[in-house]
């Protein structure tokens, strides 16, 4: 992974346009293809970038951008789409590398990792005729826990929790900007599965267009008993 302090300009061209005036920022340049700009605030949430797979061109700048001050002009162009971040370079601050070898993958506590594989054995709890495509997809950001598709075909993401809260909402929110960049992928809808969903995570994910699911954990597992239930 390269880590490269710098001011800099980053402007991202593709299904829509977005500028971000010169500033010192993190760049992120990792081993998959993926380039990420960060600012120091936000939590974990990149300002832009751009997904793999990706090719980043560093170059020259023209004469009117040299004479702006421009060191460098960062080209990172989408393998799979006409989408384009470019960066300008006014100043390096900082620039490493180091190898961090291969990932482990993230490890989830037995309750959300046994709800994925259920929800992924039981896919028809999505609806009739959904079908999975992959637990973990993998994105630049992390990997989203289910990848489905609907009965016509649609690209369905499904982010699962044991509690749902506000949190997840965003997170998923982050998966399907992502992952709505990829042309053999979208549109793609979110699903918020969880065996409790807080009302205000529910209200903020249909206000963004997700559903939400609620799941029985002990009725997946075959173990829910409707003989000893009051309702």
């Amino acid at each position: 992974m390269r880590l490269v302090i710098a001011d800099c300009s980053v402007d991202y061209e593709g299904r829509l346009r977005a500028h971000l005036p010169a500033a010192r920022r993190l760049l992120l340049v990792k081993a998959d293809g993926s380039v990420l700009v960060h600012s120091d605030g936000g939590s974990y949430k990149p300002l832009n970038w751009m997904s793999p797979p990706a090719r980043l061109h560093v170059g020259e700048p023209d004469t009117e951008l040299a004479a702006e001050g421009v060191l460098q002009t960062w080209t990172v162009q989408a393998a799979k789409s006409d989408d384009r971040l470019v960066i300008q370079v006014f100043a390096i601050h900082e620039d490493v590398s180091h190898e961090l070898g291969t990932d482990p993958g993230l490890v989830k506590d037995g309750v959300e990792a046994d709800l994925q594989r259920l929800l992924a054995e039981q896919i028809h709890r999505l609806g009739a005729g959904h079908t999975l495509v992959r637990r973990e997809y993998p994105t630049a950001i992390g990997p989203v826990d289910i990848l489905a598709r609907d009965a016509a075909g649609a690209t369905v993401a499904v982010e699962l929790k044991r509690r749902g809260d506000i949190d997840g909402v965003e997170q998923l929110t982050r998966y399907l900007e992502l992952l709505n960049r990829d042309p053999l992928l979208a549109p793609v809808r979110g699903v918020y599965a969880a065996q409790l969903i807080r009302p205000q995570a529910r209200v903020l994910a249909e206000d963004r267009g997700i559903a939400c699911l609620t799941l029985d954990y002990d009725e997946m597992r075959g173990l829910d008993d409707s003989d000893s239930r009051l309702f």
